[in-house]
């Protein structure tokens, strides 16, 4: 899971960033920013939590599958 926060969105409530300061913090311009690339493991509840949190729907969240590929012999 990677989240992105839409700048043009951020009213600057401090939610997420109360939520989970592991991975939300204040920019230069005062808004929130996500400080990590990666969610650290066993913190995807609380992130969870800070996008449903936001009123302003400025947290975009996107998960991705781990799909494990095998090669395939076709005939």
């Amino acid at each position: 899971m990677i989240v992105k926060v839409d700048k043009d969105l951020c009213i600057a409530c401090g939610d997420c960033i109360n939520i989970c300061p592991e991975v939300f913090d204040w920019d230069e311009e005062g808004l929130a920013e996500v400080q990590v690339e990666e969610i650290p493991e066993g913190k995807e509840g609380l992130v969870n939590e800070a996008v449903e949190s936001c009123p302003t729907d400025a947290i975009l969240k996107e998960e991705f599958a781990h799909v494990k590929s095998t090669e395939k012999e076709y005939i």
